[in-house]
């Protein structure tokens, strides 16, 4: 005999068959990280290895629980705030960034999707957080200190080339940054009895006139300040350079790898992996303005002696002694 309670337990176990998933199952919702890059993909290549691993070692899978969308500007900055509103459009739930533009493009667009900086300078002084321990908007991440560690730099250039008295400074004065670089560097140079040469290229098209002009004001040694444009066009800026026969010192290891002579300042790639720490805090609730800047703390000295050696210059013993990192 068919009753009405048999008939209601089949419809039951019917809705069971036709839902496998059932109750205690869910599907897994993925998160989406935004990237504005000033830099193009090749450029900015091994930063985005070291920040996806930073992530998937923290158990964020691309394509099971994240997706990555990244905007490359290509070096033009003029493009930045079109890509940030892009970005914004595509639903992202937290952004990466690695340069003042970029960070500036990404507050102007939004005040509310958070912020993660990997790699900016003086996000007090630039307006993107309160405090270092308190930044109180939707901006945090890591503060880099190249305004402090620059005049370390020339100080192991004079040492690398101690008969060098003038040395060209190249600046873009497009960067925020550049005026506290250039009181630095004319600190530091005075500090060690020599000439600051003031050399601007704010323009990849400008770095050809920029080194023509190093070489007609008799610079002896240049020092390349960390930039954002520079950094994506490190390759033909190693190619201009080559021609002056001039020890040249970077901020940045990736230029040294480019054929530079020498770096010191902090290891890029490690700051994008450990920003992934910050992205991981926030997908799991954390509040930007409650997560302390930190700053950079480990700074590596690397040296190129292939490039030495075509420069007919001999890298002191102490100072190879000090390097994290030869490239022969």
């Amino acid at each position: 005999m068919i009753t009405r309670r048999s008939v209601l337990l089949a419809g039951g176990i019917g809705l069971l068959v036709a839902h496998p998933l059932g109750r205690g199952q869910s599907v897994t919702t993925i998160r989406r990280v935004g990237w504005l890059s000033l830099g193009s993909e090749a450029t900015v290549a091994n930063l985005d290895a070291a920040f996806r691993q930073g992530m998937h070692d923290l158990g964020w899978l691309e394509g099971k629980n994240v997706e990555y969308r990244i905007a490359y500007a290509s070096g033009d900055a003029s493009r930045l705030d079109v890509l940030a509103r892009e970005l914004i459009g595509q639903k992202v739930d937290v952004f990466v960034v690695g340069n003042v533009p970029g960070a500036r493009a990404l507050q102007r667009a939004t005040k509310t999707i958070p912020i993660v900086m990997a790699n900016v300078a003086d996000p007090v002084g630039n307006g993107f957080v309160a405090s270092l321990a308190k930044p109180g908007g939707n901006i945090t991440g890591i503060a880099n200190l190249y305004d402090e560690v620059l005049g370390k730099l020339i100080g192991v250039l004079h040492e690398v080339a101690p008969s060098a008295r003038r040395v060209a400074i190249l600046l873009n004065e497009t960067n925020p940054v550049h005026p506290v670089f250039w009181a630095v560097a004319q600190s530091a140079c005075a500090a060690l009895d020599l000439v600051a040469l003031r050399i601007v290229a704010s323009t990849p098209a400008q770095l050809d006139a920029a080194v023509g002009e190093i070489v007609r004001q008799r610079s002896q040694a240049v020092v390349v300040v960390t930039d954002a444009m520079y950094f994506t066009e490190r390759a033909k800026l190693q190619e201009l350079m080559q021609t002056t026969r001039l020890p040249v010192a970077h901020a940045l290891r990736e230029h040294v790898v480019a054929g530079g002579l020498l770096s010191y300042g902090a290891n890029l790639a490690a700051n994008y992996r450990h920003a992934a720490t910050y992205v991981d805090k926030i997908l799991k609730g954390a509040r930007p303005a409650d997560l302390p800047v930190e700053q950079t703390t480990k700074f590596e000295l690397v040296i190129n002696l292939k490039t030495a050696k075509a420069l007919g210059v001999t890298i002191p013993k102490d100072v190879l002694l000090r390097a994290d990192e030869v490239i022969q």
